[in-house]
């Protein structure tokens, strides 16, 4: 941080409230907990017509939106080519003189862990069981070829356009928080280019924010919803603690009490520190059953998969079944049931995760941060897809165990652990992977109550406030505690997804806001045909907030941000998008 970033701050400090409840966005902060008990409490009172409800709005939503799904997919993996590869990609997160303020070690894990947590766990495991018996693109289920796409399948529902969905809301975010100077965390505030400097800061804005942590609360709900039975089979399986209703809510108190602790102590003590341990652990695992299993053949079959997906990724990402409504075509429901909700899923998670990795990426380029997300996150997926997935589908082949007959009859969490037990001291190797899903559950819980703490405030300097970042921390996990007792864990998750349909449209909206006011500031920029581009001087104005100058006072901006008295390089005569400088 810069001598005129700090002062700044320090002002900003300084002219604070002493309340600490003074610096809450009270409409949003009230406004999300009213919406959250506005769908949970009818779910309470009324769980069977909720349910029918929720999923028959879950259906409309992935039958009749599911090709503007599709596009967000194949448009998100597209701009983040274009943002890479364009002038905006070279613009440095932060001060000219800032180095990374984490290791790349460090910063991949963070990434990683928060944006996909023990999730990745599961469905590693189980997912291909699912295409094996129902695969895509027509084919016959528990054949040859069937097996090949239950190998490839998985790799890429998590693979590169998965993690650009995610940084939709991240690149412009990161752009304001640390090339702007906004000390503010909010999907709204990004959004000033597009929607104005008056709608974002009035009702839009707030119902953008509110729906936001809706999504995501709802969105943790599945993640712990998967965890809690996993943890607890686990904990069964080394201790013969039953499995049952209590023992999964402990498991969530437990996951509660480690990432309530961590988002309290902060991002390097706590957040990192998990991070950290995490990654490690999770590199132990996957090189253990590498090792033990059969390594050739998940090998070949790894390279044989991502081959698969790299050379049908286009067909992957568009395939729809337009005909199945017609007399002779099949229906087998597939992109429905599993490309287009995963899309949802990742849409519902982007703004938290987007965010968490706008935060974490100060010192980086643009460029740098975009490809490198995509890259250790599409990686780190493809390897635990690549051992863990392909071990099972191997035990499957084989004959050496009947996985597929184990989850249909049984429970996939049965079905895992069934498989765990088929290698070499599997016991030591269940407290590894019991106690990697509970460290991967808080990485990622603590990441999204530190950034739904942030987006609650009106201002961050450095981090949101503790007892704020504590609240959340407990908020993500009452509701499903809750839902838990009445079997409607499920319906929430599903509710959120619904509750998730505005950010198709909030999306592309971040797109143009980027490209808007990335491209305004680098028109006032003397030279930037170097390889890392410092935004420096700011226009003195700019077409989207009634002041012009984003409600800065002229004394507030950093020196760095001085507004420049010269017109743009490449200034139109007409274009309100290129008007010079009023000074």
């Amino acid at each position: 941080m810069s001598k005129e970033t700090r002062k700044v701050s320090a002002r900003a400090a300084g002219d604070r409230p002493e309340k600490p409840f003074d610096m809450i966005d009270k409409p949003t902060f009230f406004g999300s907990i009213f919406l959250l008990l506005a769908v949970t409490l009818p779910l309470v009172i009324f769980p069977e017509q909720g349910a029918m409800w929720v999923s028959a709005a879950k259906n409309f939503v992935t039958s009749k939106l599911g090709v503007l799904y599709l596009l967000l997919g194949v448009g998100a993996g597209g701009f983040m080519i274009y943002i890479i590869f364009s002038d905006i990609g070279q613009i440095k997160l932060g001060d000219a003189e800032e180095k990374p303020e984490f290791s790349i070690v460090s910063w991949a894990a963070m990434l990683f862990c928060a944006g996909i947590g023990a999730s990745i766990l599961y469905w590693s495991m189980i997912e291909w069981v699912y295409y094996y018996q129902s695969p895509p693109f027509h084919v016959e289920g528990q054949t040859p070829e069937a097996a090949e796409w239950a190998a490839a399948y998985g790799i890429f529902h998590w693979g590169p356009l998965a993690w650009a969905i995610y940084l939709i809301p991240a690149v412009p975010i990161a752009y304001f928080y640390y090339v702007r100077h906004h000390s503010v965390l909010k999907i709204s505030e990004a959004l000033m280019p597009v929607l104005g400097e008056k709608l974002a800061h009035g009702w839009l804005g707030k119902l953008i924010d509110i729906s936001f942590i809706f999504g995501m609360l709802g969105g943790g709900a599945t993640t712990l919803g998967l965890a809690a039975p996993m943890i607890n089979e686990g904990v069964h399986e080394l201790f013969g603690v039953p499995k049952s209703l209590t023992t999964q809510i402990v498991v969530l108190l437990v996951c509660t009490a480690l990432f309530g602790y961590s988002a309290y102590v902060g991002l390097k003590k706590g957040i990192k520190l998990l991070s950290d341990i995490n990654f490690w652990l999770a590199v132990g695992l996957l090189l253990f059953i590498f090792i033990a299993g059969p390594t050739l053949f998940m090998a070949n079959t790894g390279l044989d998969a991502l081959g698969r997906v790299m050379s049908n990724l286009i067909h992957m990402a568009t395939w729809l079944e337009p005909f199945a409504e017609f007399k002779g075509f099949e229906d087998t429901h597939f992109p429905q049931d599993w490309t287009i909700f995963y899309w949802a899923w990742w849409l519902v998670f982007a703004p938290s995760v987007g965010l968490f990795i706008a935060r974490i990426s100060r010192g980086r380029t643009i460029r740098a941060m975009v490809a490198g997300s995509m890259f250790f996150g599409t990686m780190g997926c493809f390897l635990f897809f690549m051992v863990m997935g392909n071990y099972g589908l191997y035990l499957q082949l084989s004959g050496e165990l009947d996985v597929v007959t184990i989850l249909n009859d049984q429970s996939p969490t049965a079905a895992i652990f069934a498989m765990l037990h088929t290698l070499p001291l599997d016991y030591v190797v269940i407290f590894a992977f019991t106690l990697l899903a509970l460290i991967f559950t808080a990485t990622t819980f603590d990441s999204i109550s530190y950034i739904l703490a942030a987006v609650v405030q009106k201002e961050v300097d450095e981090e949101p406030m503790r007892w704020n970042r504590l609240f959340w921390a407990f908020a993500l996990s009452f509701m499903p505690i809750v839902l838990m007792f009445i079997g409607g864990l499920e319906t929430l998750q599903t509710a959120s997804i619904i509750g998730g349909v505005p950010l198709l449209a909030v999306a592309l909206m971040l797109c143009i806001s980027i490209v808007r006011a990335a491209h305004y500031d680098l028109r006032y920029q003397p030279d930037y045909t170097v390889k890392e581009i410092n935004i420096e001087e700011f226009p003195a104005d700019d077409p989207w907030t009634e002041e012009g100058s984003w409600d800065l006072p002229e004394d507030d901006i950093p020196a760095a941000g001085k507004p420049v008295q010269d017109p743009p390089k490449d200034h139109i005569e007409g274009d309100p998008h290129s008007r010079p400088s009023r000074l």
